[in-house]
C-alpha cells in the first residue's frame, strides 16, 4: 500500500536518488537541480515550501515538492516515481497532495517547468488542469515547457 508522507531529513538520499534517476535518463540534470536535491531543507522547506514522499513498505518510491515563489504562487517540482512503481497511481497521489496543500495555504496559482521529452508527466499535468504558457523565468536551461494552473 502506498503512503504519502512528509519529507524528513533522513530521506534526503532517497529524494536525491529518485530525481537524479529521471533527470539523468533524459539528459536533463543541471547544477540547479543538484543544488536543490542536495539541500532540500534549505532550498525548499525553509523558504516556505513542502516536500512529500511516496512510501511502499519501507521503501521511498516517489517524491513531489511545492517550491514557494510568492505567497500566492508555488512551483510544482521534483515529481518522481521509481521505474518499478510506475503505473500504480503514485504520481496521482503526489500531485493531488500538492494541489490540496497549495489550496490549503491560500495559493492562487501553481506553475511548473518541464521538458517536451516527459510526455507521460505532461499528460498528467494537463489532466489535472495545467495549461501551457510561454516559457519565462526558467531556472533551468533544459526547461522548454512551462505550465500553470489557477486554483
Amino acid at each position: 500500500m502506498v503512503e504519502i508522507i512528509a519529507y524528513q531529513h533522513k530521506y534526503q538520499p532517497d529524494f536525491y536518488r529518485l530525481n537524479v534517476a529521471w533527470l539523468d535518463k533524459y539528459n536533463l540534470t543541471e547544477s540547479h537541480d543538484l543544488e536543490i536535491l542536495s539541500d532540500p531543507e534549505g532550498m525548499i522547506i525553509e523558504k516556505g515550501g513542502f516536500i512529500w514522499l511516496a512510501k511502499v513498505d519501507d521503501d521511498i518510491v516517489g517524491s513531489a515538492a511545492l517550491i514557494k515563489e510568492t505567497d500566492k504562487v508555488f512551483e510544482l517540482a521534483k515529481m518522481a516515481v521509481d521505474d518499478e512503481h510506475k503505473g500504480k497511481g503514485i504520481s496521482k497521489l503526489l500531485i493531488e497532495t500538492c494541489i490540496n496543500k497549495a489550496k490549503q495555504v491560500g495559493a492562487s496559482k501553481l506553475e511548473l517547468f518541464s521538458n517536451h521529452q516527459l510526455k507521460t508527466a505532461l499528460s498528467l499535468y494537463k489532466k489535472y488542469g495545467f495549461e501551457h504558457i510561454d516559457v519565462t523565468d526558467s531556472p533551468f536551461e533544459t526547461a522548454d515547457v512551462k505550465m500553470e494552473m489557477t486554483l
